[in-house]
């Protein structure tokens, strides 16, 4: 989840908040890629998660970052004294509420250099997780804790969430402790140009849930699911997440975008280093200075970018679009993620046959992909959509955008950047997604013992 954000005086003006938004708009040779991506932390002596602290020379979160911080270079991020992160080099690694390390990469060119960057990250991880008797593994959802084993992670947006998740739908605590996501962040050029990137975002985001389906156990058994951590999204606050119905009418633009993000009741202010409490209320109180948290302030810039992290749709518009719709899983597909996204949207002619794909979707025919791809992976359809079908031809076009962006690896040996799209056409000409092979597994050669998946899968 996001960090707090920094810099940016008063909102003196409602305009600001658009003007906040389109600031983002970049020239096509400007445009980055940032990907992202969280990961399950556990002991190997007894397969627990990590606690925050624990004793020294002890696996702990705690000991991780100070680990990586101090043996790779990385400065420390801390909120009232403890550690909760670490940045370098225009990246950070920062905390899920239940321990789940994320990685935030820096802004970067290409999918080459995005899967470099995974791949030290990784290895830096491991090489400090290995000295403290600790693993990682790449899961949608933890797949043996109890909700009880959770730790809380010390950071006071994290101590208002789990009160408000408890009272709102159905699976709140869950999505915040016990799931794991890669999403890639993308650039926009215009307003038209995001409106037209968002709406492929929200409409294939089925697509990509299903793709990588990786969560089908919770609580040491199947859960009905290919996707747990997707079905969880489903049944979450349903006053910031889903598929935005109102992205697609039109008039969508910038101000639309804004007065949806205002219509979403507020979490919290951030102030001199901590949280205060302003659970429901409202921005557009805020602005008028009738925040009851903080009666006769008026907002910053800040506060807007913040309240801009705590709206949760399958895409989501901050200064860049976010895709949100994927778990968390293995080296290959945190590369592939971003290649799938990138394919789609940031060539013209790939976006345009993209939207073609789509445009003639109803919000009942993506909702009912989305519950589909959560239920039933690459089998999932619904009203004679088949994400199989829809999947086969989606990477079709992701295909041509990365040929058409032509842009080499490895010294100019690698001509462009399509084959990290490889594990995914592995699962369309096969049908299976992640958790198939889990599922095969358990119910195959690990005899229903999940605890084999950790020694197989970690990273």
């Amino acid at each position: 989840m996001s960090i707090p954000q920094q810099g940016g005086g008063p909102i003196e003006r409602p305009e600001q908040l658009a003007e906040y938004i389109a600031s983002g708009e970049k020239p096509k040779d400007r445009w980055r890629i940032g990907t992202e991506h969280e990961k399950f932390g556990y002991r190997h002596s007894d397969l627990a998660p990590l606690p925050y602290d624990a004793p020294e020379g002890q696996a702990s979160v705690k000991a991780m970052l100070e680990g990586i911080g101090n043996r790779y270079g990385w400065s420390p991020v801390r909120e009232a004294g403890h550690i909760i992160g670490l940045e370098r080099d225009g990246a950070n690694v920062s905390l899920e509420p239940g321990g789940q390390l994320e990685l935030s990469g820096a802004p970067v060119e290409t999918i080459h250099q995005t899967c470099d960057e995974v791949n030290q990250h990784l290895a830096e991880v491991k090489s400090v997780a290995d000295d403290l008797g600790a693993g990682f593994i790449g899961l949608g959802a933890a797949p043996v804790w109890s909700q009880d084993q959770m730790p809380m992670m010390p950071k006071g947006r994290y101590r208002l969430m789990t009160d408000y998740m408890g009272r709102v739908g159905e699976l709140g605590t869950q999505m915040m402790y016990r799931t794991c996501t890669v999403q890639v962040n993308l650039d926009f050029g215009s307003e038209a140009d995001m409106v037209q990137k968002l709406r492929v975002a929200l409409a294939l985001q089925p697509v990509a849930t299903a793709l990588f389906a990786n969560s089908p156990f919770l609580d040491n058994k199947p859960n009905g699911m290919k996707s747990w951590r997707a079905h969880i999204w489903q049944n979450l606050d349903e006053a910031r997440t889903g598929l935005l119905p109102f992205a697609f009418e039109d008039g969508m633009g910038y101000e639309r975008w804004v007065d949806y993000v205002l219509d979403v009741p507020m979490y919290f202010v951030y102030r001199d280093g901590k949280y205060i409490n302003a659970l429901g209320q409202s921005f557009r109180d805020f602005m008028k200075g009738q925040l009851p948290a903080l009666p006769g302030e008026i907002p910053t810039l800040s506060d807007w970018a913040d309240h801009l992290t705590t709206v949760f749709p399958e895409a989501r518009v901050k200064k860049f679009i976010e895709m949100r719709g994927a778990d968390g899983g293995p080296w290959r597909r945190l590369c592939a993620l971003p290649a799938l996204w990138v394919g789609l949207i940031y060539d013209q002619s790939a976006l345009d046959a993209a939207w073609d794909l789509c445009k003639g979707w109803t919000h009942e025919q993506r909702n009912g992909l989305r519950v589909a791809a959560a239920r039933q992976g690459l089998q999932g359809e619904y009203d004679g959509l088949r994400l199989h079908d829809i999947a086969r031809d989606v990477l079709e076009i992701a295909e041509h955008g990365l040929k058409n962006r032509a842009r080499p690896g490895q010294n100019g040996l690698v001509p462009d950047e399509t084959h990290f799209l490889n594990a995914l056409k592995e699962s369309v000409d096969s049908g299976k997604v992640p958790a198939d092979e889990l599922l095969a597994r358990y119910h195959g050669e690990w005899g229903g013992d999940l605890s084999k998946i950790y020694g197989e899968y970690s990273y």
